[in-house]
């Protein structure tokens, strides 16, 4: 599996980030919340939504950058037990996910995860 976060792996398109947000299910975690929707495409699909309410543009920009490589990471760790349900998926973070220890974050990223592929 490839290292880098592709054009295959993201969302790209405001209709898929709506399409998301309207039919897609949450599932709340101390510091983001996730939304996902089923998709037919065979892989996951991350979009990251970094309002201004979450600070000025380097701490949304090192918000995403959090968020993708965590996404990357967890994507990359699991190759052959892949689940047969892929899905779109929309992270909305907290403030406060550019200010903890990277790995506590992972594992709450990694629990939403299994929420999300158990429902």
């Amino acid at each position: 599996m490839s290292l880098s976060f592709g054009r295959h792996v993201r969302l790209r398109s405001r209709a898929e980030f709506v399409a998301v947000q309207d039919r897609g299910r949450r599932v709340a975690s101390r510091h983001m919340t996730l939304l996902s929707l089923p998709n037919t495409r065979g892989v996951d699909r991350l979009g990251v939504v970094a309002s201004r309410r979450l600070g000025g543009a380097v701490m949304r920009n090192c918000a995403k950058r959090r968020v993708r490589e965590m996404f990357r990471v967890g994507q990359c760790g699991l190759p052959g037990t892949k689940e047969v349900n892929s899905f779109d998926i929309v992270v909305i973070p907290r403030r406060e996910v550019t200010s903890i220890v990277f790995a506590e974050l992972q594992s709450e990223f990694d629990a939403a995860l299994r929420k999300i592929h158990a429902r």
